[in-house]
Formats: structure tokens, sequence, C-alpha cells
């Protein structure tokens, strides 16, 4: 496996087992990210007064073309968790209105929909999705069987934040869109990790981190919107890019972009991100990474003899492990210990580990966290 440990600015006294919670930004990208900083300063009413628009449409248009969607039905924003609140606050909900989820979802993002149910009297409904997950077809109508006529939203992760799983999206969209569901995906960890196609999917709502997964600077995501829905979608913070008298088709970009003073630096470097994954054969590094992930599965696996999640068709480069029961203690002790970064995750009432792997991991690493949990469960 390729090692391109020299390209990132991770610390080596660390073994860094989880790109997944924050990513870590290659060194050619956060140059990339200082250089338009340091532009920004020295000018700064001529790079935000006057070329603000000009630089955001070029940042956005190599965006839109690798998640394959017209550059007009994306924003950049700082996090999938607001964009998606952008969207979830724009919704006219009505009491007994419901949401269809899953138990897998994103915590901040259960939040948000909890919020809004004290809000406005409507229904989140979480359908119970076991472990270890079967087949496509299973989850589908299992699903789809919780859709009643009442039913408002589709939500659902791309690839679960606590899981690790990748749900199978297409086919959901599909009925979602002919039953009048707005289907709206939280993609969080999506981007980068594997191929992403908008068009394929053909969900109403999308959003996912740039600074995950494609490797760019933090506070770099992006939200998109099904063009006949735009018009819908209310700004957060409303400023100079609102006007009631813009041209529909403009009014949701510069709605949602201008939004006050703010460094756009992490957002005008993502190209240059897509250019490093692109350079460096990423295609190649994903399969690698899946192989470390599989390898995880299998030693911490045989350490425990507890049942897997999945197969590995169900993860791709970030895999959730189970442990035995144990105290929150255990990630202080890893890290204290022996130096290594890697999350606890409990979900629905059990712990595990979820483990990253990217291009800057090897076996070692895998085997490292192996040997140091046996100790601690000796």
């Amino acid at each position: 496996m390729r090692n391109l440990t020299e390209q990132f600015l991770l610390r080596p006294d660390i073994i860094f087992l989880n790109h997944g919670s924050f990513g870590a930004c290659p060194r050619p990208v956060f140059d990339e990210y200082q250089r338009w900083q340091l532009e920004l300063e020295r000018q700064p009413v001529e790079f935000l007064g006057r070329r603000f628009d000009d630089l955001m449409r070029a940042a956005r248009e190599p965006l839109a073309a690798y998640v394959n969607c017209d550059a007009d039905d994306l924003v950049y924003v700082s996090n999938a968790t607001t964009g998606l609140n952008i969207v979830a606050r724009s919704l006219k909900l009505n009491a007994g209105d419901e949401i269809v989820t899953t138990d897998h979802e994103y915590g901040a993002l259960d939040r948000t929909w909890e919020f809004l149910r004290e809000k406005s009297g409507a229904v989140y409904k979480r359908v119970e999705i076991p472990i270890p997950v079967t087949t496509a077809e299973d989850f589908i109508e299992r699903i789809w069987s919780a859709v009643t006529p009442r039913t408002r939203v589709l939500f659902l992760s791309h690839i679960t934040s606590p899981t690790a799983l990748i749900f199978p999206l297409q086919e959901l969209c599909r009925r979602a869109r002919a039953a009048g569901i707005l289907s709206i995906i939280d993609g969080a960890h999506a981007v980068g990790q594997i191929p992403l196609d908008l068009r394929a999917i053909d969900a109403d709502v999308y959003s996912s981190n740039c600074h995950k997964w494609l490797c760019a600077p933090k506070g770099s995501a992006f939200l998109y919107v099904r063009r006949a829905l735009q018009s819908q979608i209310e700004p957060l913070v409303v400023s100079w890019g609102w006007h009631p008298e813009q041209p529909a088709r403009s009014s949701f970009v510069q709605a949602q972009e201008w939004q006050g003073t703010r460094d756009i630096a992490a957002h005008l470097a993502t190209p240059r991100a897509i250019q490093f994954l692109q350079e460096n054969d990423w295609n190649t590094v994903r399969a690698e990474c899946h192989a470390l992930a599989r390898y995880a599965q299998t030693k911490i696996r045989a350490r425990f003899g507890l049942a897997a999640l999945s197969t590995p068709a169900w993860f791709a480069q970030m895999v959730t492990l189970p442990l035995p029961p144990c105290a929150r203690e255990i990630k202080t002790r890893l890290y204290d210990e022996f130096r290594i970064e890697v999350p606890l995750i409990e979900w629905n009432d059990r712990q595990f580990l979820r483990v990253s792997a990217q291009a800057y991991n090897t076996r070692a690493d895998i085997d490292a966290l192996d040997a140091a949990l046996g100790k601690i469960f000796a």
C-alpha cells in the first residue's frame, strides 16, 4: 500500500485513526488555503467587494463537476450540519407531519429535527435498522414500510456517522419523489470517501463535508438543492445576498453565499483538494484504504469474537468495530498511554471503535491498535 504520510501535517508521534471526525488537510492544499487568506488580507475590499462572485463561482464549478451537478444548484457552506439546518429550518412543518429516518443518524442532526419537532408538533420517526445489516432490498423495504400519507420528509445518511454503513439511496429517493416526499441526504462522510454522483442519486437535498474525506481545509462543505425546490430554501442569515426581486435562477446561490464578511479561503482551496486527489490516483488510494479497514475488522473481530456490523460491501474507508462492555475511559487510555487517536462510539447502549483508514495509515497502525486493546482488556 502506498503511503502519503509526508503529504499531511499530522503529528508523527500520534497514530491517527480518526480521519472521519474532522479530516486532515494535505500540505499542498493547506498551502493553497493560506495563499488565499494572504491574498484576502492584502486587499480586502477588492477581494470581497469586487471579486467575491467570480471567485466563488470558480470554486463551485470544479466541485460541481466532481459530484456531477450544475454549479448553480450547489453552494458552499461551513459544514454539512449547517447546510442541512438551512433546509430543515426552511420547511413549513405542521403538527402530525412525519420525518422518517433511521436509528443510525448523526446526533447533531437528530437534535436539529427534535428541535423542529418541538416547535411544529411534527413526528420524528426513527426506523430501527438491526445489525448486522443484511441486504439492500431489506433495508429499502424496512424504511419504506414506515412511510405513511403524513410523511413529508425522508432523511437519511449516505454514510452513517456512528456505524459507518453506506446506505443504498437511489431507489428510496426515487420512491420519495414519486410520492411527493422530500428526500434530504446527510452526506457528511461521502464526498471523497466514495464516488459521488448527485444526478444518479437524484435526492432533493444533499449536503456533504469537503473538509473530511475530500481533504479540503476546515470549514468547507457544500449544500445541493434540486432547482425546482430552491425558491423554498431560506437563508439562515439574511444579508445583502437576499432580495425579493432577484431572478429565480440566481437567488439560491446569492442568498446562501453572501452572508456578511467571512473568510472564504477554505472554499477557494477546495478545487486544490480535488486536484490533490486526482494527482494521487485516489481510486487506488480508496481501494487500499478499504482493504486496510477490512484488515482492522478482521483483527479486532478475532480478538473479541464479536459479530461484525456488516460485510465489507457496506463500508468504505471507515469501519465501526464492536467492543466488549467497557468504560468511556478506554478512549483516554488509548490516547494517553498508546498515543492512538480513535473515537469511542456509544450507540444503542453498546460501545464501538470507529476506525478510519486514510492515505497516511498502514497495517502497523492497525496492529498497534490491536495490541493496545489487548493490553487494556487483559
